[in-house]
């Protein structure tokens, strides 16, 4: 009991600035699975909707229904629950059966797919938001990107290319999760997907060809 005392009693600062890690292994498996559950549930639409910096654990455990002593008894610091709520499964597609002229457009159909089959809480949203601010969260996304290009498109081009090619890359896909997803700018928001392929596709691919 005095422990968790000591939890409640603790400001929002310490709570939240627990030093944060890159990875955390998912907890061991608690009675109150259904609890745990739901306290990752509402911390992967906070972290969506507000980003890694907005998101306190106390909103967290408010949106959950419980006390913030038992979020923080769960999943340890708001950096341990961030990794774990931004969890992706890429479900990389097999770049090296698409024809090599195609790549582009794979590259791009794959990362708009990604995000339109799934909700506004899902955890690509969660590392869009929170990477503008999040050392932690920028890496991630980062990393989500560099894993759509490298295994079959990057391992094609002279490694004195491969990060000029991936930076071109970059800006592309950026650019199409924060104007279309996060600012939801009009004109970005109706472009259909299929010109999002084909338009953005060709300019991955231009970068991809020139340096072949």
């Amino acid at each position: 009991m005095a422990s968790k005392a000591r939890l409640r009693a603790l400001p929002r600062q310490a709570v939240d600035r627990v030093p944060e890690r890159q990875d955390a292994e998912p907890p061991a498996p608690l009675r109150s699975q259904g609890t745990r559950d739901r306290i990752l549930a509402e911390a992967r639409r906070l972290f969506a909707e507000r980003g890694f910096e907005r998101t306190t654990m106390r909103a967290i455990a408010t949106a959950a229904n419980i006390n913030v002593s038992i979020v923080a008894r769960y999943y340890g610091s708001k950096a341990d629950l961030f990794a774990l709520a931004a969890q992706l499964d890429i479900q990389l597609p097999d770049l090296s059966a698409v024809p090599p002229d195609k790549r582009g457009e794979a590259i791009v159909a794959h990362f708009i797919d990604i995000r339109e089959r799934s909700d506004d809480s899902d955890p690509l949203m969660a590392l869009v938001r929170s990477a503008v601010s999040h050392e932690v969260a920028r890496q991630r996304y980062f990393d989500f990107i560099r894993k759509q290009v490298d295994q079959a498109v990057l391992s094609t081009i002279p490694k004195e290319q491969r990060e000029e090619v991936f930076g071109l890359i970059l800006i592309q896909l950026i650019g199409i999760g924060f104007s279309r997803y996060i600012l939801k700018h009009p004109s970005v928001a109706s472009l259909k997907k299929d010109i999002l392929v084909r338009e953005i596709g060709a300019a991955l691919q231009k970068f991809l060809s020139n340096a072949s």
